[in-house]
Formats: structure tokens, C-alpha cells, sequence
């Protein structure tokens, strides 16, 4: 949304509270909001009357899985009623490639959606999130940084700033570029654990280390146990980086976005 008004568009968001402190920020910013829920037709309806695009993402909190596609397919009919001229739908990497992930199996159930009900559309496909990866995969120990995942240290993983996912999803929305009506798989960074704790530590002034975590460690979170198998099982994200920086001019690998973003101990 930011890339979008920082672009002179005019934008509408579905919200569910108009009262609550972030909406009231996006209306002194200029933005139409409407209230209601993305799972409700009349909230879409609403949502999508003359419109020139639409973006939409699920999430499966807090409801899960099957209420992340039931909201995706939601989203899907309303876009389809409205006769939405470009919906970009922002899913996942490898979503297309039968992961078994099940978040991103939950993405490719509504991609299917859309491709069934014949909407012009595009597929917006991240890699891992570098804001994620440095909050909740990132400590600091006895002065020292220390990333830990489940996955071995020397894997490559590829990553992606969330800023630059909403610059190219308005590069898409706002139309002319190559990848409109296909999809795209967008990354910054390709480094492994070792090579992100380094990068990490060097940002901080630290000392680094990775650690990589047992699959086990990370059973109790939902389906991390699938995901991080698939990650380690290379290939597994395929970005382009090349249509990623025709989208994004100022694309951030990790350092830039550490030092873009004000990334501190503690975050």
C-alpha cells in the first residue's frame, strides 16, 4: 500500500475495525477504506465496485489452513462477480511445485480458484520473509548474534524483504510490466544459515554463529516440520531475480535491508 500511494494511487482497503489507530492512519493517508471481512460477500462487493485492479493475500491465522483457502476463494468469486480487470494475488514460492507445505498448498488451492474462474490475474510468488528470519530466527547471546533454523547451515536459502514485495506488487497493479498476466517467483538475498548469521553479526558489530535445529525442535509450530524439510531439499525456492530487480530497482539483499530497515538487537 505504501508503494502504491508513494505512486499518487488511489486506494481502497478492506479493514475490519475503521475506528481502530491503523485505520484511522491510512485514512488521513488518503486511503478509501471499507469495513468488513475478506470471508463476507457483501464486505467484497463493496470492496471491488469499479475498481481498475485489486491485490489481495491470505494468511492462515489464526483460523488455519482451510480457512486461508475458504477466504482465497472468497476473495476469488467476489474479484470474478465484480469483473475485476487484474487481480494479483500474492501467494508463495513453490506454491505451484506440490511442496506439501501445507500454507503453501492452502495458496494453491486459491491460485487454482482464480485460474478456474478465468480472471485476468498474476501471481505474485515470495520467498522467505528477511523480516521474519531476523526477528523470530535471530538472538543475541553473550554478545554474540545467534541464527538458529531447522535446516543445515551451508543450504542456500533464498529471502526477500517485505518492503519490496509491495513494491512490486504496485509495479504489477499499476500495469506495464512483463510479468502481468503470468507469475513470479521474487527473492533479494540467496544465502545460506552461516552466510545470514555473518551478515547479521556484521550489521550488529558482533560475533556470529548459525545453528541449525533438529526437525523436531520445530514440531510444535504448526507446519514448520514440512517447510523446513522442503527448504533443505534444494531447489527449493526458484526466484527470479532478474524479473525481482526489473520489478523492484532498488532491490534489498539482507545487509540492505538490515540497514534500511533500522534492524536493532531486540527486534
Amino acid at each position: 500500500m505504501n508503494a502504491l500511494l508513494e505512486r499518487g494511487a488511489r486506494v481502497r482497503a478492506l479493514v475490519r475495525d475503521a475506528g481502530k489507530s491503523a485505520a484511522v492512519a491510512l485514512a488521513d493517508r488518503g486511503v478509501e477504506l471499507v469495513a468488513g471481512d475478506a470471508g463476507d460477500a457483501a464486505s467484497l462487493d463493496a470492496l471491488f465496485a469499479d475498481v481498475d485492479a485489486a491485490f489481495a493475500m491470505t494468511t492462515p491465522l489464526p483460523g488455519g489452513t482451510e480457512h486461508e483457502t475458504a477466504t482465497g476463494i472468497s476473495i476469488a468469486d467476489a474479484a470474478a462477480r465484480a469483473g475485476v480487470p487484474h487481480l494479483v494475488f500474492s501467494s508463495v514460492g513453490g506454491a505451484e511445485r506440490e511442496s506439501g507445505v501445507p500454507h503453501f498448498e492452502s495458496k494453491r488451492r486459491v491460485e487454482e480458484r482464480i485460474e478456474a474462474l478465468g480472471i485476468h490475474h498474476t501471481f505474485l510468488r515470495p520467498v522467505l520473509f528477511m523480516d521474519n528470519l531476523a526477528r523470530y530466527s535471530t538472538n543475541v547471546e553473550n554478545a554474540v548474534v545467534v541464527v538458529r533454523m531447522a535446516m543445515p547451515g551451508d543450504v542456500p536459502l533464498q529471502i526477500v524483504a517485505v518492503r519490496d514485495i509491495g513494491i512490486a506488487a504496485a509495479a504489477i497493479l499499476l500495469g506495464g510490466a512483463s510479468v502481468e498476466g503470468a507469475s513470479v517467483e521474487i527473492a533479494g538475498d540467496s544465502l545460506t544459515g552461516s552466510q545470514i548469521a555473518e551478515a547479521i553479526g556484521g550489521y550488529a558489530d558482533l560475533p556470529a554463529r548459525y545453528e541449525a535445529l533438529p526437525l523436531e525442535s520445530v514440531a510444535a509450530f504448526g507446519d514448520m516440520v514440512a517447510m523446513y524439510r522442503w527448504l533443505t531439499d534444494t531447489p527449493a525456492f526458484q526466484a527470479d531475480f532478474e524479473a525481482s530487480r526489473a520489478l523492484v530497482p532498488d532491490l534489498l539483499d539482507l545487509p540492505g535491508w538490515l540497514a534500511a530497515s533500522g534492524w536493532h538487537l531486540g527486534d
